[in-house]
């Protein structure tokens, strides 16, 4: 099932943040470059500007990056994601957030807001099969 998932990343960056760093963050501890980011440039409500980066990696590539992404977290972080399978998952796609401002720290972490957004999706024919299909997505850094 590894071979057949997608993921996505979304990324709001305000205007006191730096790009820069965020860029840096990605490509040192989960491998994506520049260049995996699409840019989108909106105006927020109070007229500041708002960039929102956004990366699809597909088979091989989000398998790559999900390796990496778990060789990073602990076994806690891990067992945490498994054991939110069913609250985190809808339409066959898994949701979590890091923490933007522990990634530039070089750290992963949980947190709901302020976060970059990922979505894991895997082909789930059968609802009932959702805990065991992410579970063992969820266990291949090991």
């Amino acid at each position: 099932m590894i071979d057949k998932i997608r993921v996505t990343i979304d990324v709001i960056i305000h205007a006191t943040e730096d790009i820069s760093k965020i860029y840096q963050s990605f490509k040192e501890l989960l491998n994506l470059k520049e260049e995996n980011f699409t840019i989108h440039e909106t105006t927020g409500h109070f007229e500041n500007q708002i960039i929102i980066l956004n990366a699809k990696m597909v088979k091989k590539e989000a398998q790559n990056f999900m390796k990496k992404l778990l060789g990073l977290l602990s076994i806690e972080q891990i067992n945490q994601l498994i054991e939110e399978i069913e609250e985190r998952t809808v339409d066959s796609r898994f949701h979590m957030r890091l923490d933007k401002q522990e990634l530039v720290k070089g750290n992963l972490a949980f947190r709901e807001k302020d976060s970059i957004k990922i979505k894991i999706y895997a082909p789930i024919y059968n609802k009932k099969n959702t805990v065991k299909i992410f579970t063992e997505i969820f266990q291949i850094a090991n």
